[in-house]
């Protein structure tokens, strides 16, 4: 059976970065057999964090859906842009949400227990997007996720993917190989219970 890993980008601006970063993966991992699930977090709308909307109204149905889809996944990769150095503000909204979630009705659910992620980022800037992930990797694990070492991020973006979304640069190409492969091999070597 084939390693199931969802794919999504941080930002649904349109022609983001992180979008064409996220097309990109999704190719690599399945060439390396993975089934992939790739979803746009523009379907999973989401009111700002807030304990109070929480004991008010509970979980939003989106969060709860976007629970239910991660915790039917052996791994995750997140392709994310960098905000003012740091994780964009729908994706921490997004992955707050998610953390709230430890049933689903009388079952327990805990999406990110024990989940393997792998990270992407992208930038126009120098930096390539890799302090956003220092952010975004605390975060995850900090919920109970586990990250991969490896990662790939890519600077220049605007002229790093070519016409089908693949990249153009070797050494960037050979960094998503490889946190592809890291990610496949980590959700066989932990998988979810």
């Amino acid at each position: 059976m084939s390693t199931k890993i969802l794919v999504f980008a941080g930002s649904v601006r349109n022609g983001a970065f992180s979008q064409h970063m996220a097309d990109a993966a999704t190719h690599e991992l399945e060439k390396q057999g993975a089934q992939v699930t790739q979803i746009s977090l523009r379907d999973y709308p989401l009111p700002i964090m807030d304990e109070d909307l929480q004991s008010e109204h509970g979980i939003p149905e989106p969060a709860m859906q976007l629970a239910r889809i991660i915790a039917n996944h052996d791994g995750l990769m997140i392709c994310s842009p960098e905000y003012n150095a740091s994780i964009p503000p729908l994706l921490k909204n997004t992955l707050d949400w998610v953390s709230r979630i430890s049933k689903d009705g009388d079952a327990p659910l805990r999406p990110y227990a024990g989940l393997t992620t792998a990270l992407c980022s992208t930038s126009n800037g120098a930096f390539a997007g890799m302090r956003g992930l220092y952010h975004l990797r605390a975060v995850l694990m900090a919920v109970g996720a586990q990250v991969v070492t490896e990662q790939c991020s890519v600077s220049g973006a605007a002229n790093a993917f070519d016409a089908d979304n693949a990249l153009k640069d070797e050494r960037s190409q050979r960094a998503l190989t490889n946190a592809c492969r890291i990610l496949i091999e980590n959700c066989s070597l932990r998988p979810r219970t």
